[in-house]
């Protein structure tokens, strides 16, 4: 009998082996507690003693923010940006200074407050450019720089000065002549601005650079957190690893990536806060499934197989398993009904049983979504650059992904929040073209080397004529078109709370680090270091 020709990756190896299935359980120790909720109180104080001050607790909420505690302030922060958007004019008025009204228009926005852009237009000059005089206020370029990740569509002067920061940003970064430490701030904000950073690699960053500004009980607390933090996350993942170990994956679906720590490091980038333990374990195994079935149809299956593995998972039932002719067909799909089962007795736990529904049906629909772009590539078949894009939605797994991130929150949500998600809203569509076109940009020649359907970039090329380094231009275009989407999206009165629409945002900053330099997922050598970051070396108490 001839061998069947699959169109194997072979994927490189889980490069963190036995390394967290071994670490013991990690206790928090009493005195540790104690001190927490000392410092913690302390900040609070910080946060109440300056309602007469707007400025200075500006940044002080901007340092509560991005070193990662603001988890503990939320009504505290609410209260505070309501009452300086009240007085906004007066606080206008009063200042001329361009990192406070930059961190100003930032945090408004950050809270869905509205604030026009028009509040720099003191910055211009007569010919309507922003002054040149500007470049001599280093920190308030870079605070101008993370203003202006929150532009939306048609805010002519946010254009601008994303452009101008840019251009000066990059220049500090290669002036050999620069500080360290600035060209290190020049550089985070150029890659990783805060918009769009995973909320935990900011405050891991953030915290490095915090002495700068002088305020020791928040960085003392900043740090302890962080380090509690770690400690439950690594508690996490070890119960998870050893999950993982029990499937035993390597055996069963040798196909498919094992990236398992990599997984739940994109669980925490969704929501690390302790509240949402039970959401991560839920998301880091759909995250799982997900992956072991996007690499069945595109890196194992023949269309056959796929065709049979694609109606099995239609009928959700576990006789389909018998009409199944590929031992690794059964092994996944055998996978991925125990492990829905597993996340259904969760479900009744919580007394949500109703929410088990929409995650099979989404996952029907991803296999659906899946085999069709499997058909175009055995049928040589090149969409159209718009039909892909349309298809791309699902193709990112998105809409999956953050449907079943809200499986394991509690009764914050209701049934709404999920019939939201499958509207398909436009900040879920936005999140979902960052990550596919960001992964195709980053991993279409490895893909075309294999034998691959084609991916946003050979579409854009065929249709268009263009070159590689003008398709790969325009798609950039995209995503930045999509971040202003996400960011108006978010300005807008939606009928799902807040806390739905943090996934979103988190799973779009998430594509955002992970396809940065490379498809990190598939080559995790470009993910160690923040892996390591953030399930490994804690930070200095000293």
């Amino acid at each position: 009998m001839a061998e069947t020709n699959r169109p194997l990756a072979h994927f490189q190896a889980n490069i963190w082996e036995e390394h967290f299935i071994s670490s013991p359980l990690l206790h928090l120790e009493t005195e540790q507690a104690s001190k927490h909720q000392k410092l913690k109180e302390q900040v609070r104080e910080l946060l109440l003693a300056g309602l007469d001050k707007p400025w200075e607790q500006l940044d002080l909420i901007d340092s509560i923010q991005r070193s990662g505690v603001a988890y503990h302030f939320e009504d505290e922060i609410e209260n505070l940006l309501q009452r300086i958007h009240k007085n906004l004019d007066t606080c206008l008025e009063e200042n001329d200074n361009l990192h406070f009204i930059s961190l100003l228009f930032r945090l408004l926005r950050q809270s869905s407050l509205t604030v026009s852009c028009d509040v720099f237009n003191k910055f211009k000059d007569d010919s309507g450019k922003l002054k040149e005089s500007l470049i001599e206020d280093v920190i308030g370029l870079l605070s101008l720089h993370e203003a202006a990740c929150m532009r939306l569509h048609g805010e002519d002067i946010l254009e601008q000065a994303f452009d101008f920061t840019t251009t000066y940003l990059k220049s500090i970064v290669e002036d050999t002549s620069s500080s360290s430490k600035l060209a290190a701030q020049a550089s985070q904000a150029l890659k990783y601005p805060v918009r769009k950073n995973i909320p935990r690699l900011e405050a891991k960053y953030y915290i490095s650079v915090y002495p700068l500004l002088n305020n020791p009980v928040v960085l003392t607390f900043a740090k302890l957190d962080f380090n509690i933090l770690q400690k439950l996350h690594q508690n996490e993942l070890r119960e998870i690893v050893r999950w993982w170990k029990d499937l035993d994956i390597p055996r069963r679906l040798p196909y498919a990536r094992d990236r398992i720590t990599e997984l739940f490091f994109w669980a925490i980038g969704v929501y690390y806060e302790p509240c949402y333990a039970l959401g991560r374990k839920i998301l880091t195994k759909v995250f799982a499934l997900t992956s072991f079935l996007d690499d069945m149809y595109d890196a194992y299956g023949t269309i056959e197989e796929l065709e049979l593995l694609t109606q099995a998972i239609q009928r959700w039932d576990r006789n389909a398993m018998d009409g199944l002719n590929n031992k690794c067909s059964k092994e996944l799909y055998q996978i991925l009904l125990d492990v829905y089962d597993e996340i259904g007795e969760d479900m009744a736990k919580l007394g949500k049983s109703y929410r088990l529904n929409y995650a099979v049906e989404m996952m029907k629909g991803q296999a659906r979504t899946y085999l069709t772009e499997a058909r175009w590539f055995s049928q040589n078949y090149t969409p159209t650059f718009e039909e892909y894009l349309k298809r791309g939605i699902n193709t990112s797994a998105c809409p999956l992904l953050t449907l079943s991130s809200l499986l394991g929150i509690g009764d914050d949500i209701s049934r709404d929040a999920f019939e939201w998600i499958l509207s398909t809203p436009k900040s879920l569509i936005a999140s979902s073209l960052t990550g596919r076109l960001a992964d195709d940009i980053m991993s279409h020649e490895f893909e075309k080397k294999r034998g691959h359907a084609d991916t946003a970039v050979e579409c854009y090329m065929k249709e268009y004529g263009a070159t590689k380094q003008e398709t790969v231009k325009e798609l950039y275009k995209r995503i930045e078109s999509a971040w202003k989407d996400m960011n108006e999206e978010l300005l807008q009165p939606t009928e799902v709370p807040k806390a739905v629409l943090m996934r979103v945002l988190n799973f779009t900053r998430c594509n955002q680090v992970v396809y940065a330099d490379a498809d990190a997922y598939t080559f995790p050598d470009y993910l160690k270091d923040f892996v390591a970051a953030l399930l490994v070396h804690q930070l200095p108490l000293d």
